[in-house]
């Protein structure tokens, strides 16, 4: 399996391909420890071997058993294609229509090794976003995918390729559910046990959806963050001087760095893990690496002293960084932090994505397998330690946010103190999230992260698009734009405008831009029309984050800024699939988990291909107005003033657009009457 087509050939079973076992020269899962009974472990073994014949299960069987307990989950490593994995341009894939080979390019670029956390467990980002859940589902599926025609729709439950069902050309080519497990048995133990079983998987957002664009996909986010968190709280629109304190560098949290650098301020983030460290050192995401907390402390003092605009890497624990800084300050009186934050993977904290302070990092591999109850109290105890240093620092002027990760979540069962005020159906605490407190408004004014691959993989082609997308933008202010969104589309040309040179592409030729309905609609007609004349080479295709305007309901992020009561529920996210799906998406998928862990969450999110015909700029022009506006219409809905201005502008735009406004109610006739 060391070309395209023998990828797309299926599952090779005469001869089976030699075993290569895994290569420990990339990074790994940590084991997994579902605790199966024996009973259990037959089920997970018998469910392996359903992808094969019966004369080749007395071969298999013990391979698969040896993976099972050793590593807890059976991923079939001996599947694993000799292909150099990447993602190819569109015309290179053995496919019968262009929207699958789309779909083919972002699945091998979620699984590229410079783009993926853990590639040869199909793991992209976040500790377990699986795109699927062992490698005999990967090439079913690029086969199924290889052979669709444009009458098929291909149905993925949870990693597994269902089939090719007949369908129509406007439907969907793809249809992904990840995760959808009945409400009452969506905890953490069962997700365990499940997965181990292989009949579910965690998706994350972009994992399982296909739509991952490596770091670059938050970095936008994470900039627009500080700069807002800057304006909002140090009453600031220069960030030179100022120091940004997190932690993670592995997955999506590797856009913190660049962020830092391109908001201007001075970004110093902790990571334990040397290969995911140096990795985006490497890659040039990160400045400087040192090991040290007396050399970590003097990069601090002299980028502060000089305003030098720059990332610092801390190889160590977050906790012992904090305490540190909180040391300085009880000792010198300086403070060498002004914000700050947190993006380790605390939605799966026990099993690798919270790295206990009292452990080193290879410790806490062994522990968290051999002595899962201990590596839980060491979690715990680390996370109380982590908010007292954060509380110690606050308390002389940082600002500190959860950046969405249940870090303060998991803070609280730890019995941390982070104040969490039950008036709001338990989500708040004392320290805001992140999409409350400085995004929320963007998402009710319609704006969200709006992305874009270039499947020709040429880096021409995405020059062009940032240039288009810079006209667009130019023009869309020239004809006049609501005050309240001045200061986004201010933020969002300038980011186009400078992306080439921030050099932010790894993996596929792809780009990520904050946008409201009219920009993204906008766009993606000027993509296609320049594919159609020619100025672009080949198709592109247009997604998003599911961390958006309406792909997500999350109490505890995305909807945190929900104050009706509605913030538990999942209509939305659930409505927006469902409406891309008939509407023209190409492909579609809805996710129980992603960024603040499995249950917390319904997520979806779609991908759209833009070949230059018109039936694709009438899908693109249909779609993405739904995909904004329903997300906008819930939180106007909900009693947001913002999004309520925002749905009215898009009613007088669109005579088809008819939305339910609410009445707004008195607070001193709700107290009247309801003492």
């Amino acid at each position: 399996m060391s070309t395209l087509k023998e990828v797309c050939d299926g599952l090779p079973l005469d001869p089976l391909p030699p075993h290569r076992g895994r290569d420990e020269n990339l990074p790994h899962a940590p084991v997994l420890n579902p605790n199966l009974t024996t009973d259990e472990e037959r089920l997970s073994l018998e469910n392996s071997l359903r992808y094969f014949p019966p004369e080749l299960h007395e071969r298999l069987a013990p391979e698969f058993v040896e993976e099972l307990r050793e590593y807890g989950h059976i991923y079939m490593y001996r599947f694993r294609p000799n292909i150099e994995m990447r993602a190819y341009p569109i015309n290179d894939y053995p496919a019968k229509t262009r929207q699958a080979a789309a779909v083919m390019h972002m699945i091998m670029n979620n699984l590229d090794p410079h783009v993926a956390q853990f590639p040869q467990e199909l793991v992209t980002y976040g500790g377990n976003g699986q795109v699927f859940s062992n490698w005999a589902q990967f090439l079913l599926t690029m086969k199924y995918l290889s052979t669709m025609n444009e009458e098929q729709t291909l149905v993925m439950y949870s990693g597994h390729p269902m089939g090719l069902f007949p369908s129509s050309r406007d439907s969907p080519r793809v249809v992904i559910t990840n995760g959808m497990v009945v409400p009452n048995y969506s905890s953490q133990t069962l997700y365990d046990k499940l997965f181990a079983l292989g009949v579910t998987m965690y998706g994350q957002m972009t994992a399982g959806s296909y739509c991952y664009i490596g770091p670059q996909g938050i970095v936008h986010g994470t900039t627009l963050t500080l700069l807002n968190a800057a304006r909002k709280h140090l009453d600031t629109g220069d960030l030179s001087g100022k120091i940004f304190v997190t932690s993670g560098l592995g997955g999506m949290s590797g856009a913190q760095a660049k962020a830092a650098v391109i908001a201007g301020c001075i970004g110093v983030i902790a990571e334990v893990s040397e290969e995911a460290i140096y990795k985006r050192y490497n890659q040039g995401w990160l400045l400087q690496v040192t090991a040290s907390l007396d050399v970590c402390i003097t990069m601090i003092r002299q980028a502060k002293q000089n305003k030098t605009t720059t990332s610092i890497g801390y190889h160590g624990n977050v906790v012992d960084l904090w305490e540190r800084l909180a040391d300085e300050f009880d000792s010198t009186g300086d403070l060498l932090v002004d914000l700050g934050s947190d993006q380790t993977s605390c939605h799966n904290p026990f099993l690798g994505g919270y790295y206990p302070v009292q452990l080193t990092y290879k410790q806490a591999r062994v522990v968290m397998s051999e002595n899962p109850t201990i590596f839980k109290n060491l979690v715990q105890e680390s996370l109380r330690r982590h908010v007292s240093a954060i509380d110690r620092l606050t308390s002389r002027g940082m600002f500190f946010w959860d950046y969405g990760n249940a870090f303060l979540l998991e803070a609280c069962r730890a019995g941390a103190d982070v104040g969490r005020a039950e008036g709001t159906n338990g989500t708040s605490f004392k320290y805001p999230s992140y999409v409350q407190d400085i995004m929320g408004d963007i998402f009710s004014l319609g704006f969200g992260p709006f992305r874009w691959v270039c499947t020709s993989c040429n880096p021409t082609d995405l020059e062009k698009t940032d240039e288009i997308a810079t006209c667009v933008l130019e023009d869309i202010i020239k004809q006049g734009v609501p005050t309240s969104t001045k200061q986004q589309y201010t933020d969002n040309l300038k980011w186009i405008k400078e992306a080439g040179q921030h050099k932010m592409v790894v993996g596929s030729q792809a780009r990520i831009l904050y946008s409201n309905q009219q920009g993204r609609q906008a766009i993606a007609l000027a993509f296609n029309k320049a594919v159609a004349d020619g100025q672009i080479t080949a198709p592109i295709a247009i997604s998003r984050d599911h961390h958006d305007v309406s792909g997500t309901d999350s109490p505890f992020r995305e909807t945190s800024n929900i104050t009706d009561g509605s913030n538990l529920c999942a209509d939305m996210a659930i409505q927006n699939v469902i409406g891309d799906s008939f509407r023209g998406a190409t492909w579609v998928a809805v996710h129980n988990g992603g960024g603040v862990g499995w249950g917390e969450v319904i997520n979806g999110g779609f991908g759209l291909v833009l070949d230059g015909s018109e039936d694709a700029g009438r899908r693109a022009n249909l779609m993405l107005s739904w995909d904004v506006n329903n997300g906008v219409a819930r939180r106007c809905w909900s009693g947001n003033r913002n999004a309520e201005e925002t749905i009215c502008h898009a009613m007088d735009e669109d005579n088809n657009l008819k939305i339910t406004l609410p009445y707004h109610a008195d607070k001193d006739l709700l107290r009247k009457n309801i003492q």
